[in-house]
């Protein structure tokens, strides 16, 4: 890969950590709480709310340290790691296999306090940032990653007035790798990059065991990768245990009590909005040649846009139709049999697509989490036949505006290419109870 491409990974990789980070800051939040739609149920949500204390006397103005429960916790979470290649298997330095990785975590959230609207409406949401330290039991060949990511959790059901279970995700990016190398790391056909998406999910049981201090235990997930922006990119996947502790430094004493009076949350008013995505990344691609399939040396650019008219069912829910066009300049490279490993380029109209995909969204706070499934209905060549998947992360920039993160696969299971964009939305009466 040349210096350039370098580089211009670099910035993007770079520029999308910063965007994430300042969408959590706050500031951007409460700079915005003043900003109404005159539908109904904006005018609705606009009514103080009450708890278990009296209610602030002018909550609008309310700063952002007071509006808020600031949470500072750490994990230990040891995980077993899937023998999905032979280098995890044992195809490597020590000829045993890589069972177990170790983390520890330090992580900042803020929460909606407790029986405001936006904490009924979400159930007890909170979201923040986190930074982890990994071990996988061999520097040398895999390193001792850092993960920097964003995350955020959920109340799933309560069980006492004291314990929860709650779920929680984690996204972001990982540091710190011993990639694979021809001469020096021969055997590490799992990572091949110094970079890499991380994410994590799981759930756990949150007991709040005094006003300040929280215990947690759960299971997660986690999957490192880069997105086939390299070769090679089999990823390493665990699954494990999460035990942590919480201190909660604002919380008041009521959020340990069913409360007496509950908030009424306004009726939803459902509505059709429309989002407009543009996106590019870049990508690695395997091609076949006599001895089999190689990675080809070039990295290939993806541009694309998503325009999915999305029906707003309830407060976390909209569903939609989305049309989506893609430009792939690695789709249909090809080798002529006597040229070696040299690949060529078709025409233009190979490499790019149409297609319509159905979209479902889980709304929450500052996030809405995607997934959908389609199929190119204008294209030419093999690479854009069959059914494509989505997985999307929308991080709200301003009331009409967000930061896109996808991923988009291929017959379940093939890895595409990334979508790293901005989208901008039409028509959109969601009320704004989180950013008050």
């Amino acid at each position: 890969m040349d210096s350039n491409t370098k580089r211009w990974q670099s910035v993007i990789l770079a520029g999308l950590m910063f965007f994430l980070f300042d969408a959590y800051a706050g500031n951007r939040a409460c700079a915005e709480n003043r900003e109404f739609s005159n539908s109904v149920s904006e005018t609705n949500d606009s009514v103080p709310e009450r708890s278990n204390t009296a209610p602030d006397s002018n909550p609008k103005k309310t700063s952002f340290t007071q509006r808020f429960i600031h949470k500072l916790g750490v994990e230990y979470r040891p995980g077993y790691i899937f023998p999905t290649n032979s280098f995890l298997a044992g195809d490597n330095r020590i000829y045993e296999p890589f069972q177990w990785g170790y983390s520890a975590h330090l992580k900042y959230a803020f929460q909606f306090k407790p029986n405001t609207r936006a904490d009924r409406i979400y159930g007890g949401a909170y979201q923040g940032i986190g930074v982890g330290y990994y071990d996988f039991g061999s520097k040398e060949e895999l390193g001792n990653p850092t993960a920097i990511y964003l995350y955020q959790g959920a109340r799933i059901a309560r069980i006492t007035s004291r314990l929860s279970l709650n779920y929680e995700w984690n996204f972001g990016l990982s540091f710190g790798w011993k990639p694979y190398d021809q001469y020096e790391n021969p055997n590490n056909t799992v990572i091949g990059s110094k970079a890499n998406a991380y994410l994590n999910a799981g759930v756990q049981l949150n007991w709040m065991v005094m006003r300040q201090v929280d215990l947690i235990a759960g299971v997660s997930a986690t999957h490192f990768s880069n997105g086939n922006t390299k070769f090679p990119n089999t990823g390493l996947n665990t699954i494990g245990l999460k035990v942590g502790v919480i201190y909660n430094f604002n919380r008041p004493e009521e959020a340990l009590t069913k409360p007496v009076y509950q908030t009424p949350v306004p009726e939803f008013q459902r509505h059709v909005s429309y989002d407009l995505t543009m996106f590019g990344s870049w990508r690695r691609k395997g091609v076949f040649v006599s001895e089999g399939q190689i990675a080809s040396p070039h990295s290939y650019t993806v541009l694309g846009f998503n325009f999915a008219p999305m029906y707003n069912i309830g407060y976390k829910f909209r569903t939609g139709v989305s049309l989506d066009g893609v430009y792939d300049a690695s789709a249909n490279v090809y080798t002529i049999p006597g040229n070696g490993d040299e690949c060529y380029q078709p025409p233009f109209d190979k490499q790019i697509a149409l297609g319509i995909s159905g979209r479902a969204e889980y709304v929450m706070p500052y996030f809405t989490v995607g997934v959908g499934i389609g199929a190119n209905i204008l294209h030419s060549g093999n690479d854009h036949k069959g059914i494509y998947q989505v997985l999307t992360l929308k991080v709200e920039l301003t009331r009409s505006s967000y930061l896109h993160i996808g991923y988009n696969l291929k017959d379940f299971k093939n890895p595409n290419f990334l979508m790293l964009g901005l989208g901008l939305r039409f028509n959109n009466k969601y009320p704004t109870s989180h950013r008050r």
